[in-house]
């Protein structure tokens, strides 16, 4: 047995050596190729859902980090009919399809949008591969190096790595618990004016917002809608998670309140299958004004002539089945999802006031997939996931992903409550609670204070107000 060990420890330590190796000859072989590459990819960055997408295949880690929703929910028999269906058709489903998507896709993408209350002409529609296909596309067709892109603050931390390899300008306004302040922007707007920078669009995320749970007001949106029309500034909506609402009256999408003006629209519409049926089908679209329509084709044409085939018809297989009740079979689908996921974040909110009583705050979302959570204390989130990950075997996104400047948020995280079953997820706060704890007496230790251990009573949760409250006038829209 010892010789099994040392001959296992020799291996381990050739092992490092060869790694420490392999490290050195990858950055001597990077610099030789140091000036032949592109400018913008200095301002490249990785984003921080994908590099930790690696620690799903850990069976010992319960992943609060990527936003994943609930695949194992998909029926297996189903898959395997639809895909069956698709097969009979196998010439078509293997072969290039038009840019634009297939048309039964599109029309699917329409029952889709009608469900939301928004309705489409088809002709508006693009399929891409993937909702984070869309944002490239944009970039790629409106934004030159150095022009400004305003967003939340925080906000999708995979879209900032791709306004950030364009080169982009990325200003941020401070969401405060009902969707961006329109008054800031504005403010923030006229500043920009006044150095002669005129945003190319303004991205946001109304409903249900990754990674800060929250949703804008109706009011605000109509006041942004009115506001980009003033000022003749593009919106990218970014709306995945519309359908995934748990309580609350549905808001009309801004596509659906930019239109009530007839054209020209100022609203590019960002939707995807993903958090609805599953991210492994890679498909999206974008809705857009015709001439931005056109451009958006022309960026798709040299990115990937056109999505697959084969999953556009997957999905219209699917739209094409009705339930046992007689109604759409995806509609059935979506509504189970709503209940799984409803009943996660309740989950999520009861481990969280479990655990962090007293000692941190978070937004109590009305549907998608997401909480965010800030500790009271002096915790940075980033190095806290080191612990919780290596030690505790619990992942999650840290705070600063969701900042332009990567600075702002370190005290915050983004905790995904979709992916996992109700037990994980008590599990996955109980251990990120620990390690917190540890990561506080640790610092509390280098600073000579002995770190609180009361955790204290009441949670304080960040309240989303609610119509009623709007109409009593103590709350925004």
């Amino acid at each position: 047995m010892a010789g099994r060990r040392n001959e296992r420890e020799a291996m381990s330590g050739a092992g490092k050596e060869s790694k420490a190796g392999g490290e050195s000859r990858v950055a001597h072989e990077l610099a030789r190729y140091e000036t032949l590459f592109a400018r913008r990819t200095g301002s490249m960055k990785s984003s921080a859902m994908r590099d930790m997408m690696a620690l799903t295949e850990r069976d010992d880690l319960i992943s609060l980090a990527g936003g994943l929703p609930d695949t194992r929910s998909f029926p297996q028999g189903l898959f395997a009919d639809l895909m069956g269906a698709v097969a009979t058709r196998a010439e078509a489903a293997l072969q290039y399809g038009p840019t634009e998507g297939l048309a039964a896709t599109r029309g699917c993408i329409r029952e889709v949008m009608a469900a939301e209350g928004t309705i489409v002409d088809e002709a508006d529609l693009i399929v891409t591969t993937g909702g984070q296909q869309v944002l490239d596309l944009v970039c790629r067709a409106l934004i030159d190096p150095g022009d400004v892109i305003v967003t939340e603050a925080p906000t999708y931390p995979g879209a900032l790595p791709t306004f950030t390899a364009y080169e982009a300008r990325i200003e941020q306004v401070d969401l405060d618990g009902r969707g961006m302040p329109v008054d800031t922007l504005e403010e923030r707007l006229d500043a920009l004016d006044a150095q002669g920078l005129r945003p190319k669009f303004i991205y946001a995320i109304p409903s249900f917002q990754n990674p800060g749970g929250e949703t804008m007001t109706l009011a605000r949106r109509r006041r942004l809608v009115e506001l980009a029309r003033e000022r003749e500034l593009l919106i990218l909506e970014d709306n995945p998670y519309g359908m995934l609402r748990y309580e609350g009256e549905a808001l009309p999408t801004l596509h659906t309140l930019d239109a009530e003006y007839g054209s020209p629209g100022m609203v590019i519409y960002l939707g995807t299958f993903s958090k609805i049926i599953a991210p492994g089908l890679r498909l999206g679209w974008a809705l857009a004004p015709r001439p931005v329509l056109e451009k958006l084709n022309l960026a798709k044409q040299g990115a990937d002539l056109c999505s697959s085939p084969v999953t556009q018809m997957f999905v219209a297989e699917l739209f094409a089945r009705t339930s046992p009740q007689g109604g759409p079979l995806w509609l059935d689908y979506v509504a189970r999802l709503r209940d799984l996921y409803r009943a996660r974040r309740d989950a999520m909110l009861a481990a969280l006031t479990e655990q962090f009583a007293g000692t941190a705050r978070w937004t109590r979302p009305e549907g998608g997939m997401f909480v965010w959570l800030t500790l009271d204390g002096a915790v940075d989130t980033s190095d806290l996931l080191i612990r919780a990950r290596e030690r505790h075997g619990v992942a999650f996104v840290p705070g600063r992903a969701a900042f332009a400047d990567g600075v702002r948020g370190a005290r915050s995280m983004r905790l995904n409550f979709a992916g996992a079953d109700e037990h994980d997820l008590r599990e996955a706060v109980r251990r990120i609670g620990v390690a917190t704890g540890e990561q506080l007496e640790l610092l509390g230790a280098l600073s000579g204070r002995r770190a609180p251990q009361d955790r204290g009573e009441g949670a304080q949760v960040v309240p989303l107000p609610t119509r009623e409250t709007d109409a009593r006038g103590r709350a925004g829209l």
